[in-house]
Parts: structure tokens; sequence; C-alpha cells
């Protein structure tokens, strides 16, 4: 299992003058440390309309930044938003070129569609954002590794454009796809790109079926969006890592991991999106063929599921408008394994809880909430310690 970090750039108030710029100047040094101590790939998102929840807005300058000022480290984009509104295919492929270059050829590309905020500030219509994504997955590809382009689509008319200029890497950078629901897993598995989703609601056991609905997918894909398939499964979670468990709640552990979740809970607008999934895992269950592996992985969900999980339980409230205490959010998340949290004995335990799962990549999420920039550096370093046990 690979150790990566992932970064969202995170500025909780109060705020000082200053505040933006210092908070860019952290990840900046947060990745430089990273890349000595043998991380393997820095991971930045992008969002919009965030405030405080995350100033990742331009990635791409972040990263090719982060080019400049390390040597080894990788650089992922976690994740592209993809509908055109957001980023034309034409300016994602040219800027993720431009990026292996600058980075010697370190660039691993995600692609994800949003929720409905963001779509909302940029005038997407939320029935043509699957359709787009699907394109974006296919055009970006042959942009990078044919000499002149063309598509003919209801959403893009391209003839005949030389895209420059190609990536370092030949015959192009690994592929990534975003996903949190079975649907999405199953998704990425067939276009045969490499899928990132997170553990921080998810139980341990859940994850290690999604893992499998995954790799049944990518083993039946024949035809990648890519020039070969990238069958490696990537997961993110709050890590920090102190010289004590105790330490690591007396960092603010416990009140980062619940401002976090009530943060992602309300920007994503979850209820809604949880809802629209609902519905298009049922259309997948009522699909004559059955809904293919989710339709299948949802029948046994139901066949085994006793009841909502703690955690479940918790989040619920949260969406319900509860003003749940940060201990209750923190223990609900903790009890299910979804936190890496504590000394780095504790950390390393759960830490393999997740190998044993079959993640291949791991991207420990530091900087979270309120969590100072030396106790997140102090994090990086020792669990960096941990990087050649699971290597």
């Amino acid at each position: 299992m690979q150790v990566d970090v992932f970064n969202e750039i995170q500025d909780p108030r109060p705020w000082q003058e200053g505040h933006e710029g210092a908070r860019i100047a952290e990840a900046l040094e947060q990745a430089r440390l990273a890349d000595s101590l043998g991380y393997g790939c820095w991971w930045q998102v992008e969002h919009h309309g965030a405030e405080e929840f995350s100033l990742s807005s331009a990635p791409e300058l972040l990263l090719a930044a982060i080019s400049q000022q390390t040597s080894r480290i990788r650089l992922g984009h976690s994740a592209v938003l993809a509908p055109a509104n957001f980023n034309h295919p034409i300016r994602i492929a040219e800027r993720a070129a431009v990026l292996d270059h600058l980075s010697g050829g370190r660039v691993e590309l995600g692609l994800t569609r949003s929720t409905g905020p963001e779509w909302r500030l940029f005038g997407i219509d939320p029935a043509d954002v699957r359709r787009q994504t699907q394109q974006a997955f296919e055009m970006i590809p042959r942009m990078w590794t044919s000499e002149r382009f063309s598509h003919s689509s209801e959403d893009f008319e391209i003839r005949d454009v030389p895209i420059v200029p190609k990536p370092l890497q030949r015959p192009h950078p690994p592929l990534w796809q975003a996903a949190a629901s079975p649907a999405s897993f199953e998704e990425a598995g067939r276009r045969g790109v490499g899928v990132l989703g997170t553990t921080i609601w998810e139980s341990a056991e859940r994850v290690r079926r999604m893992i499998a609905l995954y790799r049944d997918a990518a083993a039946a894909c024949t035809d990648p969006v890519g020039a070969r398939v990238n069958d490696q499964v990537a997961f993110f979670t709050f890590v920090h890592c102190a010289e004590t468990d105790e330490q690591a709640v007396r960092n603010g552990a416990v009140a980062a991991a619940a401002w976090y979740t009530v943060k992602a809970l309300t920007f994503f607008e979850a209820g809604d999106a949880f809802a629209a999934t609902v519905r298009h895992q049922q259309e997948l269950l009522d699909a004559p063929d059955g809904g293919g592996l989710t339709g299948d992985f949802l029948r046994a969900e139901a066949a085994t599921t006793t009841g909502p999980t703690t955690a479940q339980q918790v989040i619920a409230r949260v969406l319900e408008g509860d003003d749940v205490p940060d201990g209750e959010i923190f223990e609900a998340l903790n009890e299910q394994d979804s936190l890496i949290v504590g000394s780095p004995e504790t950390c390393r335990r759960k830490m393999r809880t997740y190998a044993d799962l079959g993640i291949d990549r791991l991207m420990t999420f530091h900087q979270v909430g309120g969590i100072k920039h030396e106790d997140v550096l102090t994090s990086l370093r020792l669990i960096g310690d941990l990087i050649p046990e699971f290597a």
C-alpha cells in the first residue's frame, strides 16, 4: 500500500489578516516535507464557492508551484470537475500536459462530476453531467495520443485540431475517477480508470465490498477509455498522528473530525445528493438486466444489513440539523475505523486494516479543520516513518 497525501487547503474561522496566503504557504511547506519523507503522491481537490471548507479553487496552479519545489512526489488532481462549464476537455488536457512537463512526468489526473452547489454556481444542468463527464474521459486520452483531434456530439464540435503539448509520460498520465457510491465504483472500473474514494463515513466492511465491486468491473474492462487499464484503488481518510493517543486528542483531532463532517455534509448538500443516489440505485435495481454489478451489490447489501450503524445514525442527525456534540461524531466514526487518529502504534494498526482490505493508495488527510500547522507537520513526519512498512 502506497501512502499519499490528500489536501483541500482548509481555512476555518476565526480568520486573521492574511489568512488565505498563510494557508497556501502552509500547504506548500507540507508538500515539501511530504516529498522529503517519501510520500507517494500529493492529491489536490478542486472546489468553488467553498469558503472555509476549501481554498483549493485553482489546484492546477498550486500543483504547478509544488512541482517546482519538489523532486519526487507525484502530483494528483483529485479531481478535476469534468462538466464543460467547469473545465472544457481541451483545457483539462492542455493544463495537465503542461504540468506533466513542469514536474518531469509526475502527473496523475482524476475527473469527477461534482455536486449540486457547484453545478448551480456554474450554470450546469444536472441532466448533462454524466454525459459530459463520460465524454471528457473518452476525449482527453485521445487528445494526448493523437496528432490531431476531432469529436462531434451535442456538447462539442471539434474538427481536426492539434492539442499541444502532449504529456511527458507516454502514452499518458494515469487516469482516475472520484467516486462515492457503488454505482460510481462500478463506473470507474468499467472505464478502466483508478478509483478515488473516502473511508471517512464508510465502515471497513463496506469499503471491502466496494473494492471487490470495483475489482470485478475493472477485470471485465476490455475497452478502457485510456491507453491502458489503471486498476488501482485509492481511499482518503482523516489522519492525525501524535506522540500519544492523548496528545492527538489535545491537538484537536476530535473537533477537527466533527468540523469536517458537518462542513462537508453541508457544503455538498449531502441530503439532496443522498436522495439522488437512492433514486439512481433504484433505477439500477429496476433495470431489466438487474443493474449489473451494482445491482448485485445492492441486493447483497440489503440481504445482510440489520439496520443503520451508529455512524449512519449520527450522520442522519447532522443532515437533519441536530447540534450533535463533537465527541459523539468522532466516536461514531472512530468506532467503525473510519479515522486514523492517535499514536504511531495506533495509526500503524489502523493503517494495517486498510492495507489488508486491498487498498493500493491510502490518501492521508492531515490538514483538517483547526489543527495547527505545526501539528500537521508532526503528523506527516510520524506517518512518514511508517511508510516503509506498507511499501
